[in-house]
């Protein structure tokens, strides 16, 4: 019983670190440009 005591409230923690994390990458525009990088791989950059 003492190791849920200890590790609910971690998972807990671990989960609301996980929730600000996804919060602060959408502020900061980390999923603005969804279609750049697909189409990024496609462009033939090679200077020859």
């Amino acid at each position: 019983m003492t190791g849920l005591a200890f590790l609910i409230p971690i998972a807990l923690g671990m989960g609301l670190f996980g929730l600000a994390a996804f919060f602060w990458a959408m502020r900061s525009g980390q999923f603005d440009d969804m279609d750049g990088a697909a189409h990024r791989i496609l462009i033939d950059d090679e200077d020859e």
